[in-house]
């Protein structure tokens, strides 16, 4: 029976909507302050939150906030539950992450249909998957059922090296990343002697490569079988794809490549992050060169959200989250379709 927890201030309110689902055969809690909610998420590990707004003391964006900032609630399921439907609100909730939001008053079907879609979806992040080409290719095919990862191509193919043959050269720069079928790597840098010092040893199952394509650089090192060995390549289009259009499907990737390393884990989603507080700064300097022919300061001008995300390569959503933190930054400022630009400096310094 899956779990769900309301944060509602309005008793009726709560009480109708927990009445609603635990006959629908959900096991239901409730909370009618935002602090305490925030609370019971972190205790009970629901598997899906419903939240209102406008509540005293915390609101439903703070409470929000609060649970996407702690690894153990982060990934699940947020909709919101408002009366509020001017399309800033909406906005701000989408960006800050939330999964959907339904309007009061609602009919039964609305917010059954809108739980189901979203525990659905999240499904996702609990399947086990083998590490082995056929559970990245499981894992990848349920990736793709999502609207925003419809684009995952079909280049990713499986390699036969030898012995002692180079997989990527120190100096090149990354087409994709790794997994190890069956066979052992090592990862080494040539002194100025010529002498080879191993960094890295991969094996059976391990993944490789990738740290390099988030950081955005060409490799530091080379990489060489050590026995025969049968490598599968992921493009670096399908790389990005998977950690930059959805936070999700990004948290449990990441869980695959770093082997549930948890500073690994850390790390990587942090390069994935900024990865994408790079290309959306890309985008706006992109964007500022084109039409700021007179060289203005402030600059203003139109930008269609979807526009930029298609531009940097993310989902609209990650696009609007990074903008509202650029503006929290005071590197630009948001007024409906008009951006600012406030600090083309730093914006240049995040590119570099």
């Amino acid at each position: 029976m899956k779990h769900i927890l309301i944060i509602e201030d309005n008793k009726d309110v709560r009480e109708n909507t927990a009445e609603l689902l635990e006959l629908s055969g959900y096991k239901v809690s409730k909370s009618a302050h935002g602090a305490d909610g925030v609370k019971q998420a972190r205790t009970e590990k629901p598997d899906l939150i419903i939240c209102d707004i406008m509540m005293p003391e915390m609101d439903g964006y703070a409470v929000l906030e609060d649970l996407s900032n702690n690894p153990e609630t982060a990934a699940i399921p947020f909709i919101f539950l408002t009366a509020k439907t001017e399309r800033t609100d909406i906005r701000k909730g989408m960006a800050l992450g939330a999964d959907d939001y339904i309007t009061k008053p609602f009919d039964e079907t609305d917010i059954i249909d809108a739980i189901e879609a979203r525990l659905k979806r999240n499904e996702l992040l609990k399947t086990e998957f083998q590490r082995s080409a056929d559970g990245i290719e499981s894992f990848i095919a349920q990736a793709k059922t999502l609207e925003d990862l419809n684009k995952i191509s079909k280049n990713r193919t499986m390699h036969q090296f030898k012995k002692k043959e180079h997989i990527y050269h120190a100096g090149n720069f990354p087409r994709g990343i790794y997994f190890i079928q069956q066979g052992k790597v090592k990862a080494f840098k040539s002194n100025e002697d010529g002498k080879d010092i191993i960094v890295g040893l991969y094996n059976t199952g391990d993944f490789f490569g990738y740290l390099s394509l988030m950081e955005d650089r060409s490799y530091q090192e080379s990489a060489m079988t050590m026995e025969e060995s049968q490598i599968y390549f992921i493009p670096n289009e399908d790389f990005h794809e998977l950690i930059a259009k959805n936070r999700n499907v990004a948290n449990r990737f990441i869980k695959m490549l770093s082997n549930n390393i948890l500073e690994m884990e850390d790390r990587m989603l942090k390069l994935a992050y900024n990865s994408v507080r790079k290309r959306v700064a890309e985008g706006l300097l992109t964007l500022e060169k084109k039409y700021n022919k007179e060289k203005k300061v402030p600059f203003t001008m139109a930008v269609n959200r979807e526009d930029l995300a298609n531009l940097v390569g993310t989902s609209t959503e990650t696009v609007i989250r990074t903008l509202s933190d650029f503006k929290d930054e005071k590197l630009i400022d948001i007024k409906a379709r008009l951006i600012t630009i406030l600090n083309i400096e730093k914006l240049q310094k995040m590119r570099n």
